[in-house]
């Protein structure tokens, strides 16, 4: 494992420490893995596929929650580090890596203040997952930091403009305040944030908007699903068990969402198109 840099970001402050311990432990609750391969999976080999993975490459996925991108780019030959600030998703991860019948390295680390040398990697990716980070710059700096010289960062993000901008301002109201300075995470959907975050540190940076879909046999089976499996609805539902009124207001209305953004909008089957930002970027 390669070791830390001396080229670091700034020591947290307690404060910083205890958002990411919350942070953490929100994003622990549910079973992740059930609710990544029913939603974002097939994600992965795209991102993999745009950032021309081959084997012997060394790669480090951000974010990896449970491998969706960390385990197609080992299925190409390359030498692959899945890097999470949720170590509990490595469970899962190391399990369907086991399954799929590649090697990889779990390896607990924060995008904000990735725990490997400078210039490490040759590829560096992360879909919907960096983008939660609060502080952009940061994550940034770290991605063009670990990543070797002409090589290629890839990111995958929700666009503000999307469903998936949508789905994060109805949560917003019920999540604890974010920190001084954060950044909404859907802003890595947006071209003109994104450039002005690279900058000239990069020689080439490719950007195109794309869809996926998101498919449920019911809006009540999809509204299950999150509240069984994604981490910030869950936590947003216990914390409003001690106010019943808010609890089902905050149900009613996600389950509105859902029938709202449901392209066949009737009860049956759910089919709800996701709008990303795919981001590829080559070093300097």
């Amino acid at each position: 494992m390669p070791a830390p840099s001396s080229q670091r970001p700034s020591s947290p402050t307690d404060g910083d420490h205890g958002a990411k311990a919350a942070h953490r432990a929100m994003w622990a609750m549910g079973n992740y893995d059930r609710f990544a391969r029913a939603t974002v999976w097939e994600l992965g080999p795209v991102l993999v596929e745009a950032c021309g993975v081959a084997a012997g490459q060394r790669v480090l996925d951000v974010a990896a929650g449970t491998g969706n991108v960390a385990i197609p780019a080992a299925l190409t030959g390359a030498s692959v580090v899945a890097s999470d600030l949720t170590p509990e998703h490595f469970i899962a991860g190391r399990r369907g890596a086991a399954q799929a019948g590649v090697v990889l390295e779990w390896i607990e680390g924060d995008a904000e203040a990735l725990p490997f040398d400078d210039a490490s990697f040759d590829v560096v990716t992360s879909c919907l997952g960096a983008m939660f980070a609060p502080n952009h710059e940061r994550v940034a700096d770290e991605l063009v930091r670990v990543c070797r010289p002409n090589g290629t960062i890839g990111l995958i993000a929700f666009t503000p403009e999307g469903i998936g901008g949508e789905f994060f301002a109805l949560l917003a109201p019920y999540l604890p305040p974010p920190a001084a300075g954060a950044s909404p995470p859907v802003l890595w959907g947006d071209e003109a944030h994104v450039r002005e975050l690279f900058g000239s540190r990069v020689t080439s940076l490719v950007m195109t908007r794309h869809t996926y879909v998101e498919r449920a046999s019911s809006p009540e089976d999809y509204a299950r699903l999150f509240m069984e499996t994604f981490g910030p609805v869950i936590a947003i539902r216990a914390n409003l068990e001690r106010t019943p009124e808010r609890h089902a207001a905050f149900n009613r209305a996600f389950t509105n969402a859902i029938v709202r953004w449901n392209r066949s909008r009737d009860s049956g089957p759910v089919e709800i198109v996701y709008q990303y930002l795919l981001v590829v970027a080559r070093m300097s």
